[in-house]
């Protein structure tokens, strides 16, 4: 297993800012600085196929948050197998999207909030992150397209921008196929506070 530092680690790297557990609260100011960041194509993303109508992988979405409160980053994880390989689907978190507030680009914050996700991804035992994005990017986290070579995401996709990262060695060898989502529905998480109502 490759030995991953601890989320915490990371907690001073940029002291305008502190990475906590995404909260209801966080959604609509998330939602707001994705629509900034990325435009309003953002919807269109075979990633967002695969996050549609889902809840990010539990206890994986994260805010960075300034001291006022002002929500300037985010990064979410989520359920997917990665196809399969001896007949049996591989489990794997699909990251994305990540996006930070444009008057925080340069200062280390994304790196921070990748490092933390990546962290308490290895934490939660989880053996393998994917993400569409730029390779030159993320090839500074360990993401490597050698790891997706038989996988595949539904909808229109460049080949070389889906990347991988292995948090346990071996996790992806031999998997092929479409990428999937597997996590929970937003709507079995609204009708289960319901019930507990």
């Amino acid at each position: 297993m490759t030995a991953f530092a601890s989320a915490t680690a990371f907690a001073d790297a940029v002291p305008f800012a502190a990475i906590v557990e995404e909260t209801a609260a966080h959604v609509p100011a998330r939602e707001a600085l994705l629509d900034a960041a990325m435009g309003p194509g953002r919807t269109r993303k075979s990633s967002e196929a695969i996050r549609a109508g889902r809840l990010p992988a539990e206890g994986l979405a994260f805010s960075a948050m300034r001291p006022d409160g002002s929500l300037v980053g985010t990064v979410r994880l989520w359920n997917i197998t990665a196809g399969s390989k001896d007949g049996a689907t591989v489990p794997a978190l699909l990251l994305g999207p990540l996006a930070v507030a444009p008057d925080t680009q340069g200062t280390g914050l994304g790196s921070l909030l990748m490092r933390h996700a990546i962290a308490e991804a290895a934490a939660h035992g989880h053996g393998a992150i994917i993400l569409v994005g730029d390779p030159e990017y993320y090839a500074r986290f360990g993401f490597l397209a050698e790891k997706t070579a038989g996988l595949a995401m539904p909808g229109p996709f460049e080949p070389r921008r889906l990347v991988a990262l292995e948090l346990v060695e071996g996790a992806l060898d031999g998997a092929q196929g479409v990428i999937a989502p597997t996590g929970r529905f937003a709507l079995e998480e609204t009708a289960a506070v319901g019930l507990a109502a």
